[in-house]
C-alpha cells in the first residue's frame, strides 16, 4: 500500500485524560507532517486543534460520550453541538451500550439520531459499538441502527474496554452496513501488518496512537 494512501486512513489519536495541550500541539504538527486524515480528541481540545489546523487539509474528529456512552441522550446532542461550533467536522460518538444490552432499540436509535441531528450538516458521524461487549447479534442490529439513523460510520472500540478491533468484527461490520457506510477499526490497531489486514477486512479508516510506527512499519 503506498504511503500517502495508508496516511489517508490514519486518525491520529490522543484521548487519555492526561493529555496536555503541547502533547495535543505535537499530535497536530503530526498529522501534517504525515498526512493523516484527522487528529481526534476529546472536545474540550476541539477548538484548539481547529486553530492549530486551519492552514492543513487534517481535519479535526471529537470523541463524545467518551469513553462510556452512557450519559444522557441530550448531553451527548449538546457536546456535539459544541464540538462543531468549535471547529469539529467528525464526530466519534459512544453507543450506549447498556441500553444496546437491554434490547431498547428506540434509545438506541434515538441516541444516535440526536448525535446525527446535532451535528448537521458540518459533520459526519462515526456509532462506536465498543464490540468486545456486544454479540454478534448486537453488533449487527446496532450497525442496522447507525445506518438507519444517518450516520456515516460505524466503529469498532473505544480502547479503553476490554479489547480492540479485530479483523473478524470488521468483516462482519462491513458485510452488515453494505458499501454505503465508512468502517473504523480503532484500539489495538499498532502496526502496518494489522493494519493492512484490517484495511483488507473492509475498514476505511484506522484510529490508532501508533501511526507513525505504522507508517515506518510500511516502509518495511
Amino acid at each position: 500500500m503506498s504511503e500517502k494512501s495508508l496516511a489517508q486512513r490514519i486518525e491520529h489519536t490522543f484521548l487519555k485524560p492526561e493529555a496536555t495541550k503541547s502533547q495535543i500541539k505535537q499530535l497536530c504538527e503530526e498529522a501534517k507532517t504525515h498526512g493523516f486524515c484527522s487528529v481526534c480528541v476529546n472536545s474540550s481540545f476541539v477548538y484548539y486543534c481547529a486553530q492549530a489546523l486551519k492552514d492543513s487539509p487534517v481535519k479535526v474528529c471529537a470523541a463524545v460520550g467518551f469513553p462510556l456512552g452512557a450519559m444522557s441522550t441530550e448531553a451527548k446532542a449538546a457536546e456535539t453541538r459544541t464540538a462543531v461550533a468549535d471547529g469539529a467536522s467528525e464526530i466519534d460518538m459512544v453507543v450506549h451500550v447498556g441500553m444496546v444490552k437491554s434490547l431498547d432499540w428506540n434509545y438506541v436509535e434515538e441516541d444516535i439520531r440526536s448525535v446525527v441531528d446535532a451535528a448537521g450538516d458540518r459533520a459526519i458521524v462515526k456509532v462506536i459499538l465498543e464490540t468486545c461487549l456486544l454479540t454478534d447479534a448486537e453488533k449487527i442490529k446496532v450497525c442496522k441502527i447507525a445506518k438507519k439513523a444517518g450516520a456515516a460510520f460505524v466503529k469498532t472500540s473505544t480502547g479503553f474496554s476490554t479489547g480492540g478491533a479485530t479483523i473478524e468484527d470488521i468483516r462482519l461490520m462491513r458485510e452488515t452496513v453494505g458499501e454505503e457506510m465508512g468502517v473504523k477499526a480503532s484500539g489495538g490497531v499498532r502496526d502496518a501488518s494489522f493494519a493492512k489486514e484490517l484495511i483488507a477486512a473492509g475498514a476505511t479508516r484506522l484510529g490508532t496512537s501508533s501511526g507513525i510506527a505504522i507508517m515506518k512499519g510500511n516502509d518495511k
